[in-house]
């Protein structure tokens, strides 16, 4: 998730890395912040491996800044990565909300819909935060006012997202 953030944040402009930082944290810090412990090493790690350039230019104070830009292969790298998310990316919110927000790097409508109809799929499969002998357990069969509160909550912004999925699904596969 990461380094598709880092990734999809240089496809769209050169960056310094607190700049990059900060778009990052904007996307998903709340939830999961991303620490400089984490996120130079990543930096590294795509340098290393072609996909960003880097490039000192002087600081406002001692030290160099380093932007970074988004190569050829670091693209490539792009969009395979939303064409093909892994399935954590699709099952888990934060991270679908990551891809979403770069899936519009992609540039076939038709993959872009069928990235969105494999969480569609997902979220039309019956769960739940908890069960009982094995079968999913709703709002209406929980006594705990706060499970009920998590899983109406959750069945309004499923229901929700399917709609706004199959819109976009349907949009995406008109022709242009």
């Amino acid at each position: 998730m990461l380094e598709l953030s880092i990734l999809g944040f240089l496809a769209e402009e050169p960056l310094h890395g607190y700049e990059l930082k900060e778009r990052i944290k904007a996307l998903t810090g709340h939830v999961r912040p991303v620490s400089d412990g984490a996120l130079y090493p990543a930096i590294t790690r795509l340098v290393g491996a072609g996909k960003l350039d880097e490039r000192s230019e002087p600081g406002t104070s001692a030290a160099p800044r380093r932007t970074l830009s988004l190569t050829a292969l670091g693209r490539e790298d792009l969009l395979e990565r939303l064409r093909h998310p892994k399935q954590a990316e699709i099952t888990d919110q934060v991270r679908f909300n990551t891809v979403l927000a770069f899936l519009r790097h992609l540039p076939d409508r038709h993959e872009q819909a069928a990235v969105l109809r494999r969480r569609l799929e997902f979220l039309e499969t019956p769960t739940s935060f908890f069960y009982d002998a094995g079968a999913p357990v709703s709002a209406e069969e929980t006594g705990d006012l706060f499970r009920q509160g998590m899983l109406r909550v959750a069945r309004a912004t499923g229901r929700v997202e399917r709609e706004w999925l199959t819109e976009a699904v349907e949009r995406l596969e008109q022709p242009s």
